[in-house]
């Protein structure tokens, strides 16, 4: 069977995923959800003008020059407004988020003042509108400021809550489920027998998904049995996952029974192999409205089939507008082979120079297994198959690996 392309396998991975249900959250619980709707705002912001800065609210006019002295006849404080208007050679103080009162049109501020008695003398003249925040300068009712499909920073959810939205409608998190297999897998902090290793794949994959925004069912380690493995996918099932993720089992020994497994669920499988490296034992299909991804068990590829096809999903069933990689340019670090039939991902560390070109440099070894390098890598260095043999200096393609 012919190795499926890697944007031919993304785009069976992304088909017929559509963004999961509207929910309601608390504002201090949508941090970094996705929004489902626009949000038009609730209010106008500020709701009548106000002073930007500690100072005298007065008539430009009377305040147009210096010398000139004006009468204070009250005092303004935020969010106790003033009840009477400013008339010629009278000034109001006011504090900071005070509403201007009538008849003033401008604030001087208190350090441009000299005050005698009941009166202020002006120093330096002021002009109409100065140190005034006209109504709705930041935002008027109806404005649309927020839109469906852009993951929520703390900035935004400050202007949801200036817009008076206490809830806020994003859609459904997606319950990623983890199921790891191998009689070889131990724990961290157990003493491998002889011929096991220490289990690390989920601990990355589990903090990618919750990265992207999904929440994770953590499946634990199956057994090389094709009883236990299907033990696993049913669990999965059951508790409503919306992503079935399976690492290692996936390639062709007589141990590796995930794929048997799947099958014998009644899995339809869109495809199993791929034309990328590293990864080539990669699967694909759906149980129902589960979607299932079979990871190889090397811990780099593992990873970097997660990274790269797991992400999007997520963030495609998130309902996110953008769900690609950003793909950049860079400079080779050093020379690079002819590439075969396969989509390479070098792992590479990067390098920023004076003039700002970004060099990267593929690590020495790029063995699957091989986690300190992956872990010391800063990006994806991207080879299309059959690329030509390529020179330190030329341009590439890079994919950053995420940094926190």
């Amino acid at each position: 069977m012919a190795l499926m392309p890697v944007p031919d396998a993304l785009a069976a991975i992304l088909s017929g995923s559509d963004a999961l249900p509207e929910e309601m959250v608390a504002l201090d619980l949508a941090h970094r959800r996705v929004l489902a709707r626009d949000l038009a705002a609730l209010r106008t912001q500020p709701p009548q003008a106000m002073s930007a800065m500690d100072g005298y609210a007065v008539r430009a006019a009377d305040a147009g020059q210096a010398g000139a002295r004006l009468k204070v006849i009250g005092e303004i404080a935020a969010g106790r407004p003033f009840d009477r208007v400013v008339g010629p050679g009278e000034a109001a103080r006011i504090f900071t988020g005070g509403v201007v009162p009538d008849g003033a049109d401008a604030v001087i501020i208190q350090e441009d003042t000299a005050v005698e008695g009941n009166d202020i003398v002006i120093m330096e003249a002021t002009s109409p509108g100065r140190h005034i925040r006209r109504a709705g300068v930041d935002f008027r009712q109806g404005d649309v400021l927020l839109r469906a499909g852009s993951r929520l920073t703390d900035r935004d959810l400050s202007l949801a809550a200036a817009m008076n939205y206490p809830r806020l409608p994003v859609h459904r998190r997606p319950k990623v489920a983890l199921l790891a297999t191998g009689d070889e897998l131990v724990m961290p902090g157990e003493t491998p027998g002889p011929g096991q290793i220490v289990y690390s794949n989920g601990y990355a994959l589990r903090a990618l998904a919750r990265a992207e925004g999904a929440d994770v069912i953590d499946l634990g380690i199956a057994a090389d049995t094709l009883a236990a493995t299907t033990t696993g996918i049913r669990r999965a099932r059951d508790a409503g996952a919306d992503v079935l993720i399976t690492t290692g089992g996936a390639s062709v020994g007589d141990h590796d029974l995930v794929k048997s497994a799947l099958d014998a669920e009644g899995v339809a499988m869109a495809f199993w192999r791929i034309a990328m490296r590293p990864g080539k034992p990669l699967m694909h299909g759906r149980l129902g409205a589960m979607r299932v991804i079979g990871l190889p068990g090397n811990p780099v590829s593992s990873y970097v089939c997660a990274f790269l096809f797991l992400v999007p999903l997520i963030r495609k069933l998130c309902g996110r507008t953008s769900i690609h990689h950003t793909t950049e340019s860079a400079l080779l670090g050093h020379d690079l082979a002819a590439n075969d039939q396969r989509q390479d991902y070098l792992r590479a560390r990067l390098l920023t120079r004076d003039d700002g070109a970004v060099i990267a440099t593929p690590v020495t070894q790029q063995d699957s297994s091989l986690l300190g390098n992956l872990a010391a890598a800063q990006a994806l260095l991207v080879r299309l198959p059959f690329a030509p043999a390529a020179k330190a200096g030329s341009s590439c393609d890079i994919l950053r690996l995420p940094t926190a």
